[in-house]
């Protein structure tokens, strides 16, 4: 049985488990439930805890997690409405935040089975391990001592507080100035992303690669919107005026910026990959592609041919773009038309295992530059009802392409057109039939091994035809 926390309005399943309903407090009519459906378990299959520590100011340095815990600092119980922070930040990292786990799973099966794979010894004391799943950083980096199996806290996402940690506790603080002092400007939603995909990509030392995934560790995968939905939020969303934003479209503005990230941020991994470390680097294609069933007459890949590139070849992950294009489209269709061709030129390269790396390189490098100018111009658009909708029906209309691209480009298109949909919702379009067509796509996704081109694309047809 589904929960529709909109009441009859029709905002089902993910619309109140992964976006309107993870904090009540963002939207303060919606009761406060506890998911139960299987949407939010997918969504938390998708995500992967991260921690990221480089960019440091100078000087500055962590003090860890229990400097933030006090109750009149950030751990109280209750969210307060007095002051400019809900000052139960605290309290929601350790009792509901995955990433405070983060620590923990290095200890468990799965952790214990990739640590002796790729004999590193202990998970938990494995610097490649610890990298993305705690705030691990050298003594010279600590103010004070702390805890590695507190998991990814705080300033793993805040920046090292040792220089703004007293200073931003006063009444005329100002964020400028804070994070002049080395916070992380997590305001900004394209810096939000790139904090984010530190570990939810991969940044130079902190790699999920082909051999870690052969070890059993998931592929990874990343949406801004729904990631931000599950974490849950511990913080409220502003304005330009410093005020809680009362936009009901945020989601498509912070999908948006999210994409145009991350497809910058990927091609920057290829680019990496390529230049250094072992060639083809196999994380950058879709891994079902090749780890999936050819069996007789049951294979839709057989019978559909490969389209694209020679059967054999392991595609490249096209998941970052095939979305973001039709945005990109509408913002600026002259750029969006390079941008096309310049990933076009990546994806042929390394589908084919061009053992030129150079040209590899070369292409990708390019292609981030324009992604690049792209994000600037994302972040700079506008956002409305009749935009979002536009989008829905574009990437709805291109069932047949997005469910060809396998599993994870289906996968992205899950959370997407949730993410959009919860978004045109929250501003008044609610569509039952739209909510529940969009509930069969989870569905579809759940595991990755059964996935079938053929019905993600029908049921993706269902939501096109599901919108008004």
């Amino acid at each position: 049985m589904l929960h529709h926390r909109l009441g009859h309005a029709g905002l089902g399943a993910l619309a109140l488990t992964a976006k309107a309903l993870v904090s009540p407090l963002l939207v303060p009519s919606l009761p406060a439930q506890a998911p139960s459906d299987g949407h939010l378990r997918v969504l938390l299959r998708i995500a992967y805890t991260g921690q990221m520590h480089a960019d440091l100011p100078a000087g500055g340095k962590y003090v860890g997690p229990g400097s933030c815990s006090a109750v009149a600092c950030h751990g109280g119980i209750q969210p307060r409405s007095v002051t400019k922070v809900l000052q139960n930040e605290y309290s929601t990292w350790v009792t509901s935040d995955k990433h405070a786990q983060a620590y923990a799973s290095l200890t468990g099966p799965l952790g214990k089975q990739i640590a002796a794979t790729l004999r590193i010894g202990p998970a938990e004391k494995a610097q490649r391990c610890l990298v993305c799943h705690a705030l691990s950083v050298p003594a010279s980096m600590r103010a004070r001592d702390f805890d590695v199996n507190e998991g990814v806290s705080c300033e793993s996402c805040h920046g090292p507080a040792s220089q703004w940690l007293g200073p931003h506790i006063q009444a005329k603080a100002l964020h400028a100035d804070m994070v002049g002092l080395g916070l992380y400007d997590n305001k900004n939603l394209a810096l939000r992303t790139e904090r984010c995909l530190t570990c939810h990509l991969g940044a130079p030392g902190m790699s999920v690669d082909h051999e870690l995934i052969a070890a059993g560790h998931p592929d990874l995968s990343f949406e801004l919107d729904s990631f931000t939905a599950v974490e849950p939020p511990h913080w409220v969303e502003k304005g330009p005026d410093g005020q809680p934003s009362a936009d009901p479209l945020f989601g498509t503005r912070a999908w948006a910026v999210g994409q145009a990230v991350q497809l910058r941020e990927s091609l920057l991994r290829v680019e990496r990959h390529a230049k250094s470390g072992p060639w083809p680097e196999f994380s950058e294609m879709d891994c079902i592609a090749c780890h999936h069933s050819l069996t007789g007459p049951l294979s839709w890949r057989q019978k559909t041919g490969f389209p694209g590139h020679r059967a054999g070849d392991p595609p490249y992950n096209l998941a970052r773009y095939a979305l973001f294009k039709h945005f990109a489209a509408e913002v600026d269709p002259g750029l969006n038309t390079e941008l096309a061709a310049s990933t076009a030129r990546v994806s042929a390269l390394v589908t084919s295992m061009s053992p030129d790396r150079a040209a590899v390189e070369s292409a990708a490098g390019h292609a981030a530059e324009q992604a690049a100018r792209m994000t600037a111009e994302i972040e700079r658009a506008t956002y409305d009802r009749a935009r979002t909708e536009r989008l829905l029906r574009a990437i709805t209309a291109d069932a047949e392409a997005i469910s060809l691209d396998g599993e994870r480009t289906a996968e992205q298109a899950t959370m997407t057109v949730d993410s959009l949909y919860i978004a045109d919702a929250k501003a008044g379009a609610t569509n039952a039939a739209t909510r529940s067509a969009i509930d069969g796509l989870f569905k579809l996704v759940n595991n990755p091994s059964a996935y079938s081109a053929p019905q993600f694309a029908a049921q993706m047809r269902r939501v096109h035809d599901s919108l008004r």
